[in-house]
């Protein structure tokens, strides 16, 4: 009786284990094509932009808050509107190199109700000297 007793909860303890399980894979997931671009060499006061495409790869409409660049010279812009489950939506990023040398990794962070809520994206070049 006694072994019954501990299989019991041992299978009730299963079925707890994995409905918390499901309950964290189910929300907004974002998913990514890519997350970094390298432009490679860049001349020094060029701009560079490259549109990011998400996918809402969860059961629930994803809502991006807000999206945060490591610096100004780095401007990103996000849809402000929900994202429903299996939609896809664009992070539009733009690098003013004016001012900056040598190697670049402007970073973005995405801040959303996903499962992952910070997620990270970057632009990343090598800014060389203008040559008059």
């Amino acid at each position: 009786m006694k072994k019954l007793g501990i299989l019991l909860s041992l299978f009730a303890f299963a079925l707890v284990f994995r409905a918390s399980a499901q309950e964290q894979a189910s929300g907004a997931v974002i998913t990514f094509e890519e997350k970094s671009v390298d432009f490679g060499d860049i001349v020094q006061g060029a701009k560079v932009e490259h549109t990011f495409v998400l996918t809402n790869s969860g059961s629930a409409p994803l809502v991006i808050s807000n999206v945060a660049a490591t610096c100004g010279c780095t401007v990103p812009s996000w849809p402000k509107e929900p994202v429903a489950p299996g939609k896809s939506a664009e992070i539009k990023v733009s690098f003013n190199s004016t001012g900056k040398m040598g190697k670049q990794n402007s970073v973005v962070r995405i801040y959303s109700n996903a499962s992952e809520p910070i997620e990270k994206i970057s632009l990343i070049s090598n800014v060389l000297p203008k040559t008059n």
